[in-house]
């Protein structure tokens, strides 16, 4: 084995040692790619906001009617997905391609457990493409030079920010990453976010209790904002109805009856 591959080999081996956000919302969403420790950290976390595992089957569940919304009713091709976390039953990719096989997908993330994995099981149409981007949300540029080589910036994008400004801990840096991000974006591409929030009317204030035990015993590091830092975010963009909400309450399924979680979510469209 070459010294390059060794220490590919290295990065790419788990830390088993910490809680890792994608491993525990992997168990909150009742997945098994995850470890002991994960498991520990994220019943804790449910012990002190039992609703979390709402929230995680709520956060996909808006991913899928999203992303089926704007494939379907908006005729968006293209999508970038940034904390694209472990495969799920639904990913980014197999719902716009269901839709329009010819969807070119891009997922960026800065695990690179979880680039293998989706490497391994998240693969494209013939007709479409789908690629994997090894790069930190903290660092758009790198994100939307290679996103570019996949992606025609000329045409409508869908930037998908689904639970990951959360972990970016300044609120100034948080908004510039977003804005970054859209800023090379034709008209009339989308936004799609959710963030977890400290409304108190919503049960958020278990959220800071919660994440002060997380941010001791996992990692990255978290926070929760309140629902007009939220709304900042797409400051300029022209919101999708029914707006900035729960994101249990985007849209819901017929027949659905969503729990109301402390996590907004919201699409919205760049003029």
């Amino acid at each position: 084995m070459s010294e390059n591959e060794a220490s590919d080999t290295a990065r790419e081996r788990p830390d088993t040692s910490t809680a890792h956000n994608a491993r525990v919302w992997n168990h909150w969403q009742g997945g098994t790619d995850n470890y002991e420790v994960d498991r520990q950290v994220g019943d804790h976390v449910a012990g002190i906001i039992p609703v979390i595992r709402d929230i995680a089957s709520a956060d996909r569940r808006f991913l899928v009617r999203a992303v089926r919304h704007l494939a379907e009713e908006r005729g968006t091709r293209q999508f970038l997905d940034i904390g694209t976390g472990l495969p799920a039953l639904e990913n980014t990719h197999e719902i716009a391609q269901r839709v329009a096989p010819s969807s070119r997908i891009v997922y960026v993330d800065n695990d690179p457990v979880v680039l293998a994995d989706a490497r391994t099981r998240l693969t494209s149409t013939e007709e479409g493409a789908t690629a994997y981007i090894d790069a930190d949300a903290h660092d758009p540029d790198t994100i939307l030079r290679i996103a570019g080589e996949t992606l025609d910036f000329g045409e409508p994008v869908a930037l998908m920010l689904l639970g990951i400004l959360n972990f970016v801990l300044d609120d100034a840096e948080a908004r510039a990453i977003a804005h970054r991000l859209l800023e090379p974006l034709a008209p009339g591409s989308f936004l799609v976010l959710t963030h977890p929030t400290t409304e108190p009317e919503l049960g958020g204030d278990l959220q800071l209790e919660a994440m002060e035990f997380w941010n001791a015993h996992a990692k990255p590091p978290v926070t929760a904002r309140g629902g007009a830092e939220i709304a900042r975010y797409f400051d300029g963009l022209t919101l999708l109805e029914p707006g900035l909400v729960p994101c249990s309450l985007w849209r819901p399924d017929p027949g659905d009856e969503p729990t109301v979680v402390p996590q907004l979510g919201a699409v919205a469209q760049k003029p």
